[in-house]
């Protein structure tokens, strides 16, 4: 057996960017969220009284969502506080989803939203003023 020297850091280490782990492997090999697709834009809440240390088979990542989701926050700020990949954040939100742990509230629909030609007239009645 080969002994460590001081200071000596595995390979997966890199000193720069600390740990580096492949996406693949927190999501468990998955692309898809196993619950649903979401909207970047969706805000992700933790359920009320929510204590993600008491629940088995949560990774590390799955927790620090829970955390982040104690007040409301949009799944693209999560993985930009995270530090990770959308694709990682949108499998593991619907992990957290599936054992309701957290809700998911996307926004409206665009069908709800003004049609663009009278969004045009509103902004040529202004100019007209």
């Amino acid at each position: 057996m080969r002994a460590e020297q001081p200071g000596h850091q595995h390979e997966w280490l890199d000193g720069a960017a600390g740990p580096v782990v492949r996406p693949y492997t927190l999501t468990g090999g998955r692309v898809r969220p196993a619950v649903g697709g979401f909207d970047l834009v969706a805000f992700v809440l933790a359920a009320a009284g929510v204590d993600p240390y008491g629940q088995p088979g949560l990774q590390p990542e799955h927790r620090r969502l829970v955390e982040y989701a104690r007040q409301p926050v949009a799944i693209v700020d999560l993985a930009a506080d995270l530090d990770l990949a959308l694709g990682v954040v949108q499998v593991l939100l619907g992990d957290l989803l599936a054992r309701g742990l957290v809700t998911v509230h996307e926004p409206p629909a665009a069908a709800g939203l003004p049609d663009n030609d009278i969004l045009k007239a509103v902004v040529s009645g202004l100019r007209a003023l």
